[in-house]
């Protein structure tokens, strides 16, 4: 026998099918109707947004900057308004970390700036000083803003072109992570107000209390190292006085080695370990 084939017609998905199609293209039309209309809207207003802690850029230095090579935007349609390249301009600027550039229906045009923050100005046997951010890139000294970082001077060869840059020597990567290290806790960046490279090409801390020679060495181990600064200002100061040794070397894996200030008594010229 044969079975019979059913040939009826779900109508129901006919009509649901039906009606996404209908939906689907006034969707089309209305997107092409407000494309149309955001090309022929003008700007109506600039609005320049600059994020971070630092003071590097100004809303007026990105004002002149975008006036100068653009002309006044505010009128003009926003077709017109080149967002990529404005981006790509901004980020020119050594200064700015992030750049984006929004337009909304209204007219409003938004320049979102993130700066670069810095972590320790760099000031080279040349004379040439500059600025290592977060991100470990150098950048120039502004004319107009000063961070609170700490400085760093002495026998330091890395050179500096004036631009964003990275870091080439290992010393001055050592000084990069020494530097982030003494940011990150409050109580050394509150003791240590400079770091300076001596002629063996090690790193050394100058403290704001006490006038000791602190040697560091390289950045290797520095959670252990500032763990032995810590003995000294905690057991070794409180019983001889602030004064009593002339230098710290904390770069001896597992030594303290402290050198007495020859004017204090008794008169022990010696080295002594802890």
């Amino acid at each position: 026998m044969l079975k019979r084939i059913s040939t009826a017609i779900n109508w129901r998905h006919i009509l649901y099918g039906m009606a996404g199609l209908v939906v689907l293209a006034g969707l089309v039309t209305l997107m092409g109707f407000i494309q149309v209309k955001s090309s022929e809207q003008a700007c109506t207003q600039m609005r320049i947004i600059v994020l971070g802690n630092e003071s590097f850029v100004e809303h007026r230095d990105i004002a002149e900057l975008i006036t100068a090579k653009y002309g006044e935007l505010e009128g003009r349609t926003l077709a017109s308004v080149p967002i990529h390249q404005l981006e790509s301009d901004l980020l020119q600027i050594p200064f700015v970390f992030a750049a984006t550039v929004t337009i909304d229906m209204d007219g409003m045009l938004t320049i979102r700036i993130r700066q670069r923050e810095a972590v320790v100005r760099v000031i080279n046997k040349a004379g040439l000083d500059f600025y290592i951010d977060r991100q470990g890139y150098k950048m120039p000294v502004s004319p107009k803003y000063m961070p609170r970082v700490p400085v760093v001077n002495g026998n330091i060869a890395e050179p500096y072109n004036g631009e964003l840059d990275s870091m080439s020597s290992q010393l001055i990567k050592d000084v990069f992570k020494t530097a982030q290290f003494i940011s990150a806790d409050s109580v050394w960046s509150n003791q240590v107000v400079q770091l300076y490279v001596n002629t063996a090409r090690d790193i050394e801390l100058v403290p704001r209390v006490g006038n000791q020679q602190i040697i560091l060495g390289n950045a290797d181990s520095l959670e252990r190292k500032f763990e032995k600064l810590m003995l000294f200002y905690k057991r070794i100061v409180p019983r001889t006085g602030i004064d009593a040794y002339k230098s710290v070397n904390l770069k001896f894996a597992g030594q303290l080695v402290c050198e007495r200030n020859e004017h204090f008594k008794p008169a022990d010229n010696g080295n002594q370990a802890l």
